[in-house]
C-alpha cells in the first residue's frame, strides 16, 4: 500500500490506510504468543497500514497491551484507535460491578487512563464508543469525550454499532449542546451483512463520517474455506458456537460467492475485502488476522477492483440492504429484547 492510496478519517484531517489492522485476535482470544503477535502487526505496519483498531476488552486489555508494545518506536506513524464500553475482569458474559462498565463519564474517563497505559502512548487518536448504553444519555458520554479531546488525551472519538437513528439523535445533541461529536462509525458489513447499505451508510455519509466496518469477511464465512457438502473448517468462533457455520442460507450464498471468486480469478478473502472497500461511504474495513497465513492472503486486497459485472453479479446472490441471516446485527437494541417495550401492560 502505498501512502497515495490513503483515504481521509472521517473530518478528522487524519488519513489513514485503506485496511486497518484488527487487533482482537492478539492475546488470549487468539494468537497468545506476544512475539508472534507483535511480528505481524509490524509486519502489516511495513506493508503499508498505518491504522490500528483494538479494545479495552479484548482479552482483557492484553490486546491493547501487545499493540502498545509492538508500536514503541513506532507510534507516531501510526493512527492508533481504541474502544470503551464493556466490563472488565469479569468473565466473559457478566457485568460485575454496575459502574464498571458503560458509557458514563465515570467509566470513560476512567477507562481512558487504563488504555493510555497499557497501550503506552500519551494519546489515542481514535476513540470509540464500543456499543450504545441505553442507560446513558448522549450528552453525558459526549461531554466527557470532549473534555478528553480538550485534554489532549484523544484527538477524535467515534461511535461502534449504532443503530442509524442513534447515530442521528448524537449528531443533533453533539450540535445542540456545542459539544464534539462522533466521526466515525464502526458497523459490521460483509458480502453477507448488507442492511447497513440502507440505512447506516447513508446517515455517516449525510454526517461526513468515517466508516470503519468490521468483520467484513463474516467471522470466516467468507475466507474460502467454508464451502456447501464439506466439512466446516475449525476456527475459534465455530468452537465457541456451536454449529457456527451450519447456517442453510449463508452456505448456499456463500458457495455462489466462491464460484463468483473462481470465475473472477480473485481469492475468496480478496472479493469480499475489495466489496467492502469499493463502497464509496467506507473508509477502510477493519481485518482480523490471527496468524502471518491470515495477514498475508488479506494485504493483497487493497489493490483489488471489482467490475461492474462482478457487483451485479454480487447483488444478484445478497441484494443490496439486505442480511443473509437475521441474526448478524452485532447489536440487539432493548425495544427487541424487553417484550414489555412492544406490548402495552395490561391490568
Amino acid at each position: 500500500m502505498e501512502t497515495s492510496d490513503y483515504r481521509p478519517l472521517g473530518p478528522t484531517g487524519m488519513k489513514v490506510s485503506p485496511l486497518c489492522l484488527g487487533a482482537m485476535m492478539f492475546g488470549a482470544w487468539g494468537e497468545p504468543d506476544h512475539d508472534e503477535s507483535t511480528r505481524i502487526i509490524r509486519t502489516a505496519l511495513d506493508a503499508g497500514i498505518n491504522f490500528v483498531d483494538t479494545a479495552d476488552i479484548y482479552s482483557q486489555g492484553e490486546s491493547e497491551e501487545i499493540v502498545g508494545k509492538a508500536l514503541e518506536g513506532r507510534r507516531d506513524e501510526v493512527i492508533l484507535a481504541t474502544k470503551f464500553h464493556g466490563p472488565m475482569d469479569v468473565p466473559m458474559g457478566q457485568t460485575g460491578d454496575p459502574n464498571g462498565w458503560g458509557n458514563s463519564r465515570r467509566w470513560v474517563v476512567r477507562e481512558v487512563e487504563n488504555s493510555l497505559r497499557r497501550l503506552r502512548t500519551d494519546w489515542i487518536d481514535l476513540y470509540q464508543v464500543h456499543r450504545p448504553d441505553d442507560l446513558t444519555s448522549d450528552e453525558e458520554t459526549l461531554s466527557a469525550l470532549t473534555d478528553l479531546q480538550q485534554q489532549g488525551k484523544i484527538r477524535a472519538f467515534g461511535s461502534s454499532t449504532f443503530p442509524a437513528h442513534h447515530m442521528v439523535e448524537a449528531q443533533w445533541t453533539a450540535e445542540r449542546r456545542g459539544l464534539g461529536r462522533y466521526v466515525t462509525e464502526q458497523p459490521p458489513y460483509s458480502l453477507l451483512f448488507r442492511r447497513i447499505e440502507a440505512d447506516v451508510l447513508p446517515v455517516a455519509e449525510r454526517y461526513g463520517m468515517g466508516v470503519i466496518p468490521w468483520s467484513p469477511l463474516a467471522g470466516g464465512w467468507l475466507t474460502g474455506k467454508v464451502r456447501k457438502g464439506q466439512e466446516a473448517p475449525e476456527t475459534n468462533r465455530s468452537k465457541m458456537f456451536d454449529g457456527f457455520f451450519s447456517d442453510e442460507a449463508k452456505l448456499e450464498a456463500v458457495e455462489q460467492l466462491n464460484l463468483l471468486a473462481e470465475d473472477a480469478g480473485i481469492s475468496m478473502v480478496h472479493l469480499a475485502l475489495a466489496f467492502v472497500m469499493q463502497h464509496p461511504g467506507v473508509t477502510a474495513p477493519i481485518i482480523g488476522p490471527r496468524t502471518m497465513e491470515q495477514l498475508e492472503s488479506q494485504l493483497g486486497a487493497a489493490d483489488v477492483r471489482l467490475s461492474s459485472d462482478v457487483l451485479d453479479r454480487i447483488d444478484e446472490i445478497v441484494p443490496p440492504g439486505r442480511n443473509v441471516s437475521p441474526g448478524d446485527e452485532g447489536y440487539t437494541p432493548k425495544a427487541l429484547t424487553d417484550p414489555f417495550l412492544r406490548r402495552r401492560r395490561t391490568a
